[in-house]
């Protein structure tokens, strides 16, 4: 396996690097995405939205998006998934694909329950729930995301993510607007229980892609470490991932910025719905720019990322889907300002999407290239956990700030707020360590595993 050029600056040409998104694995990835996308969708836009149409105030909102912890804390079972083998199931399906069908069965069973809870009478029930779809929603990632790399050969790692976004927003689409559209009187009105649990059917892309995709490269992997000590167990399982990235020449400034790039667009995306909701858009239009505006917006976003990344190089690429990311914030800002307008809700869905799609497909190349494939899962889990404490954690002021600046201040505020992440971009850009320790990944991945077939 060799290096690819999507990580190095500005090689390769723009149009030939639409055709791979159709190649067999890349098209599984994409299935994988779907599965992987709506329920976190269910417990951030989705839950935002229907918290504020039963009349939870914006600070308990803001505060409610905590409930996602588990997402930033995933890293710290990822090692039991990479290695832990559930009887039976494991020597049927694999390591991968055991868990994924066991994982998924759960949070199935979550989210209907989640879907029933009434938060606006029983806030506790609604909790737990949502802390239970959470755990097992990010343990559905870890799964996903390690097969995903898995699977992928080097040259198809750019693609198969792009379209592993473009299913993950498909995903979070349908969790979203279909299941507000499910739920809504002005849509079928068939209440948000039923509307959550349908959603929940959003499982099953991710069983067909299993299929067709087969087994990935850990379960060659994993036979390097057969019949080993405990203390051995414990050093590869639980201290190797760590002590391998933090290896890496600039691995603390990397980790920093994983933490921060995407900080501002998160602390906006929290804070969306409940504006939405006291502009005074009605159900109906907003569900129909979301369907329409949003839709084709998420393809063109998605589908530019890998063409970009083969144009642009990775640094490069980074730079220019953080500068537009912080440039939809603002078309927020304009939407606020004017109030309940269709016009710069079109604007700004649009640009949303389209800059949203783009930055979140690179932003994933990049740390995909960074797990090294002896350690996919703990890795992969540790790098998008941290991104996500900016989702979780760091964002959960929203709701306070929105209400202490008024909206049109606080989409200002979450421009500047992504500063910080692109000083320190420059910085690892600067310094070569946005293609280093890609190359120090894929380096040990190949001293730890059996070439692919």
């Amino acid at each position: 396996m060799t290096t690819g050029s999507t990580f190095e600056e500005g090689k390769g040409g723009f149009g030939a690097a639409l055709l791979p998104y159709l190649k067999p694995r890349p098209l599984a990835a994409l299935l994988l995405g779907i599965s992987s996308g709506f329920p976190l969708a269910l417990l951030l836009g989705t839950m935002t939205f229907w918290l504020a149409k039963v009349g939870i105030d914006k600070k308990t909102i803001g505060f409610a998006i905590g409930l996602t912890t588990p997402y930033t804390l995933k890293f710290l079972w990822a090692p039991l998934i990479d290695r832990l083998k559930l009887p039976i199931l494991t020597g049927i399906f694999g390591q991968r694909r055991a868990w994924l069908f066991t994982v998924q069965a759960l949070l199935f069973v979550s989210i209907w329950m989640l879907g029933a809870s009434q938060p606006e009478l029983h806030l506790g029930v609604f909790a737990f729930w949502a802390i239970a779809t959470a755990f097992l929603g990010a343990t559905q990632d870890i799964i996903i995301d390690a097969y995903r790399i898995e699977i992928l050969s080097e040259d198809e790692l750019a693609h198969g993510t792009a379209n592993n976004q473009f299913g993950y927003r498909l995903g979070a689409f349908a969790a979203g607007v279909g299941t507000i559209a499910l739920a809504s009187p002005e849509g079928l009105g068939l209440g948000w229980a039923t509307a959550y649990g349908l959603t929940g059917f959003c499982i099953i892309p991710a069983i067909i892609a299993s299929f067709w995709a087969g087994s990935g490269l850990h379960d060659r992997v994993i036979a390097t470490h057969q019949r080993q000590s405990a203390g051995a167990w414990i050093q590869s399982t639980l201290i190797g991932p760590f002590r391998e990235f933090l290896k890496r020449r600039g691995a603390v400034l990397i980790l920093l910025f994983v933490l921060i790039y995407k900080l501002g667009d998160a602390m906006g995306q929290s804070m969306l719905n409940p504006m939405i909701v006291e502009l005074g858009f009605s159900d109906t239009e907003f569900i129909a720019i979301n369907k329409v505006i949003g839709f084709w917006g998420l393809i063109v976003g998605t589908a530019l990322s890998a063409p970009l990344l083969a144009w642009l190089g990775m640094g490069r690429a980074l730079f220019v889907s953080g500068v537009l990311m912080m440039i939809s914030n603002l078309t927020f800002a304009i939407l606020a300002s004017q109030g309940h307008s269709n016009l710069w809700l079109t604007i700004a869905v649009a640009t949303e999407q389209v800059t949203s799609g783009l930055g979140l497909s690179i932003f994933v190349v990049y740390l995909s290239g960074l797990s090294s494939l002896a350690y996919t899962a703990t890795q992969f889990a540790l790098l998008s956990a941290l991104a996500g404490v900016g989702r979780t954690w760091l964002s959960t002021p929203a709701g306070w700030a929105a209400e202490e600046l008024g909206w049109v201040g606080f989409w200002v505020m979450t421009t500047v707020v992504a500063i910080p992440g692109m000083i320190l971009l420059w910085v690892l850009w600067q310094k070569g360590f946005v293609v280093e320790s890609v190359r120090k990944a894929r380096a040990g991945a190949e001293e730890a595993a059996p070439a692919k077939d």
